[in-house]
């Protein structure tokens, strides 16, 4: 809260009134700036009266705007926008634009690849009319296997490596960013380099291996993608996430993660969905329901 002193001839009504009888060449005030409207007279010998006014702003609302406090020719305080903080607004509206041009296209892409090889993967297979029930239940169950088993690989590497010899590319994380692009970034291109690896060599061949590999590929390719979503794009609102922030659970896993970034539990948790299970064991359900209940109020206010 900030403060601003303005003085009148008379008392306001609505003010409440403490006089004192002090010489003229000693004044003294006598104020709690705790309160938010106080009104003091001084008394001095010569029954000279003033009144001394200590009005509160709410400075959070002028942070918010970026307001700057000006004096006009008439001595009143004035306040206006800041062109800084116009620019810095305008400057964070293009780059989640940007990003949100790269997700989306990104999404589109891989998402119309990996149909686009199933369908055509499973059809080849099939050309001599006989179905490979074997392999295609292996590349659908090993879809499945890896999109869960990558939880437990980015909840390790995260802890053992990103967090420990990787810190110097990882911190970018923990700052504030500075652009669309951070260069913790970089680990989402090392996760999808093994991805393509494992869909090309399952595409181009035939066989249960080469199908298990596929199914592989494709499961860490929709962890990546779901990862993006919800970690890039609900957490740190890099880009707006439509409906996916009205997702009760996903809520949960936002508000855990963000426990995460406050370091109360010597940085747990570290993984992303399982997230409010790590907190569970730790003792951090209460403060997991506090930070569900502040970006709630935060969801409302935006």
């Amino acid at each position: 809260m900030a403060a601003r002193l303005l003085a009148s001839s008379a008392p306001k009504p609505a003010f409440r009134i403490y006089q004192y009888s002090q010489p003229l060449h000693k004044p003294t005030t006598a104020f709690a700036p705790s309160l938010l409207h106080r009104s003091t007279i001084i008394k001095t010998s010569r029954k000279t009266c003033f009144t001394l006014c200590v009005i509160m702003d709410d400075q959070k609302q002028s942070s918010q705007l970026g307001n700057l406090v000006d004096e006009g020719p008439d001595g009143i305080n004035y306040q206006i926008p800041s062109v800084r903080a116009a620019e810095r607004l305008a400057r964070k509206k293009s780059e989640r634009f940007t990003y949100l041009v790269a997700a989306v296209m990104s999404s589109f892409g891989i998402t119309s690849m990996a149909v686009m090889a199933v369908y055509y993967r499973f059809s080849w297979q099939m050309e001599g009319g006989e179905v490979p029930l074997s392999e295609m239940f292996g590349t659908f169950a090993l879809s499945v296997g890896a999109a869960v088993g990558m939880e437990f690989w980015a909840r390790w590497a995260h802890k053992a490596l990103w967090h420990a010899s990787l810190w110097h590319m990882h911190e970018s994380h923990h700052r504030p960013r500075e652009g669309p692009f951070e260069l913790n970034d970089v680990f989402a291109i090392i996760n999808a380099v093994p991805a393509i690896g494992l869909l090309s060599y399952g595409f181009f061949h035939k066989g249960l291996v080469p199908g298990l590999c596929f199914g592989a590929g494709l499961g860490i390719t929709v962890f990546g993608m779901a990862y993006m979503f919800v970690h890039d794009g609900l957490v740190h609102k890099r880009f707006p996430v439509g409906p996916i922030a009205n997702v009760p659970y996903f809520r949960r896993v936002a508000a855990a993660h963000q426990l995460h970034h406050s370091d109360k539990f010597e940085g747990v948790p570290y993984g992303l969905f399982l997230g409010p299970k790590e907190l569970e064991k730790v003792g951090g359900l209460e403060e997991l329901e506090k930070e569900i209940n502040r970006r709630s109020k935060s969801y409302e206010v935006s």
